[in-house]
């Protein structure tokens, strides 16, 4: 019984007209040859690191953490629900 609204779901689906994607593509992309494929190990060893001062790094990332303690502390003191909306609702209660 529980079957019939899937089945019933599915057989509408595959009647879906779905749009034509294929003429989205510019000609210029179509006809583009494919980008070459190189070793990944050369491309790694060439990169500069990723981090490149890691005290300035480790600063940032210290007043960002305190920011955001900071903006977490502050929402939770504020109230969820400020005084004026919680009258309204108590009023829709009645």
């Amino acid at each position: 019984m529980r079957a019939t609204p899937i089945l019933f779901c599915l057989v509408l689906a595959a009647c879906a007209q779905f749009p034509e994607l294929d003429s989205t593509v510019s000609p210029d992309v179509a006809n583009a040859d494919f980008p070459a494929l190189v070793p990944l190990e050369p491309l790694l060893a060439a990169s500069d690191p990723i981090v490149s001062d890691p005290d300035q790094t480790t600063q940032t990332l210290n007043r960002r953490v305190a920011a955001l303690r900071a903006r977490a502390n502050a929402l939770q003191r504020r109230p969820i629900v400020d005084a004026a909306t919680r009258a309204r609702l108590r009023q829709g209660i009645r």
